[in-house]
């Protein structure tokens, strides 16, 4: 097992793509689109956001300020999609860049400075910043999914009443270091 920082963010990160990709997979076109209120994001809203925000901060990581000239956030919780290929095309554009860029870093540059709105972080503190922002929107669209899916929802950890199951399984196999993912 890959015990680096930069392999384990990695898994972190797949392993939030896929929890958006199940919960998004569970839904009929439309439900992407509904949105609660006019205060409240649909799926396809969240997309464009978490998309925008990984392409700005991931294209040229290491050499230019994070949030970009050409970078239009507002825009971003506006719907501009058509339909379910239109918005799984662009969250795989975001992920890909996402996950390329951190594929390409070394250990050794984790302590380097760059800029998000002029503000300094190092590599590791703006991977961490990002580790926060995308799993909180991942779980906007899980409970979105699972609010549009109603009583056709299917989990996507534990389920209920299911506890016990899960953890006579877990502790039936050899004690070893490993990443919670890996069972997935």
């Amino acid at each position: 097992m890959d015990t680096s920082y930069l392999a384990s963010v990695v898994k972190q990160f797949e392993y939030y793509k896929m929890l958006g990709e199940k919960a998004i997979a569970q839904l009929p076109d439309e439900a992407l689109f509904w949105q609660y209120n006019e205060e409240s994001n649909s799926i396809a809203v969240i997309v464009n956001h978490i998309t925008g925000n990984m392409l700005s901060r991931f294209t040229e990581f290491l050499t230019t300020d994070g949030e970009k000239p050409w970078r239009n956030r507002d825009a971003e919780f506006e719907g501009h999609f058509a339909n379910r290929e239109e918005v799984m095309a662009h969250w795989e554009k975001g992920w890909y860049r996402l996950l390329t860029t951190l594929r390409d870093l070394d250990d050794d540059q984790l302590e380097a400075v760059v800029y998000i709105r002029n503000d300094g972080h190092t590599v590791m503190e703006a991977i961490n910043r990002q580790l926060a922002h995308y799993p909180y929107h991942i779980g906007q669209i899980v409970y979105i999914a699972k609010m549009a899916a109603n009583e056709k929802w299917e989990s996507l950890s534990i389920p209920r009443n299911k506890s016990g199951d899960y953890n006579m399984r877990k502790f039936t196999q050899e004690k070893s270091r490993r990443h919670f993912t890996d069972d997935l």
